[in-house]
């Protein structure tokens, strides 16, 4: 096993708590900016929840993986459904990997 999710998942909540009651303002920031992404309703919880871990997986935290694979099996995310949006977080890290690369050959010859 790479990492152990459940212990992950348990010392993730419990700092979040320590963070939340030592500055709850932060807490009910990142609460606001959650009900927001969610305010419009025309994603069910479950594509929602599989589109923050196809994201978290792009942009490598570990803790954003637990806390929302967590929630879309709670949202009735099947495994298939988990592989299909990964692979679409795949295919477009490999292409953004791409693009910017062509930004990078851009600005080396641009600077050099």
């Amino acid at each position: 096993m790479l990492v152990d999710w459940q212990n992950l998942l348990q010392s993730a909540m419990k700092a979040f708590g320590e963070l939340a009651k030592g500055n709850p303002k932060i807490m009910d920031g990142i609460k606001a900016l959650d009900e927001a992404g969610a305010a419009h309703g025309a994603l069910d919880a479950k594509t929602r929840e599989l589109i923050a871990v196809a994201v978290a997986s792009t942009t490598r935290c570990d803790t954003c993986i637990a806390v929302h694979v967590k929630a879309a099996v709670a949202a009735g995310a099947t495994r298939q459904e988990l592989l299909e949006a990964l692979g679409v977080a795949v295919g477009l890290n490999a292409g953004a990997a791409f693009v910017y690369s062509s930004h990078a050959l851009e600005a080396f010859d641009t600077l050099k």
